[in-house]
């Protein structure tokens, strides 16, 4: 069985939302072992959590984007993963990121940049979503992959929106999509180190 865990903070909801999107797409195959790691609003897990971030194959990042990056929780999160880093022991995983702001583009791509960083430090193996994107004339806003990201996943959830009415629809939907991919990547990973 693949184990996959969802570390990511949630500043208002709009994340938590996101990652609970993601997690639905992974646990649509029976052969994943899936979880959420929800890290405090004091930049904290437990040592459990950090345990099962040890344990599994595919780790995915989550953060909200704030001024240009993740959230101090977040960056807390991965400054205390030096301890892991010093004796690789993320080493070879796969991993992926999102990330959601109040803004069409936000910066979240600095976000998402960051985290591919923070997996290059931890010698991981970076995911993308594989996910096409929505870009024809034709195209709404509540299509998969409207934002056009093939970095990360990103989600945009206006700045007056409450965590009922945002993600829109469509980052929901891409979401899942991006958690069904990730399913995928994880799969071909384990049978070619297996």
């Amino acid at each position: 069985m693949i184990n996959i865990v969802v570390v990511y903070h949630s500043g208002y909801g709009h994340t938590q939302k996101q990652a609970e999107a993601v997690l639905a797409g992974l646990t649509e195959d029976s052969g994943i072992k899936a979880m959420l790691l929800s890290i405090d609003s004091r930049g904290i897990i437990s040592d459990e959590g950090w345990d099962s971030l040890d344990l599994a194959d595919t780790i995915i990042f989550g953060s909200p984007t704030y001024m240009g990056s993740v959230s101090w929780q977040f960056k807390k999160f991965a400054d205390d993963s030096s301890k892991k880093w010093f004796d690789q022991i993320w080493k070879d995983k796969l991993v992926a990121g999102f990330t959601n702001s109040s803004g069409m583009n936000g910066d979240k791509l600095s976000t998402l940049h960051y985290m591919f960083t923070l997996s290059m430090q931890h010698s991981m193996i970076w995911v993308g979503p594989g996910i096409m994107p929505s870009s024809s004339k034709a195209a709404q806003r509540n299509d998969i992959n409207y934002i056009d990201s093939f970095i990360g996943l990103m989600a945009q959830s206006p700045t007056d929106a409450t965590k009922d009415e945002a993600p829109l629809p469509g980052d929901l939907a891409t979401a899942r999509v991006f958690g069904e991919r990730i399913v995928q990547a994880s799969k071909r990973w384990a049978l070619k180190e297996g």
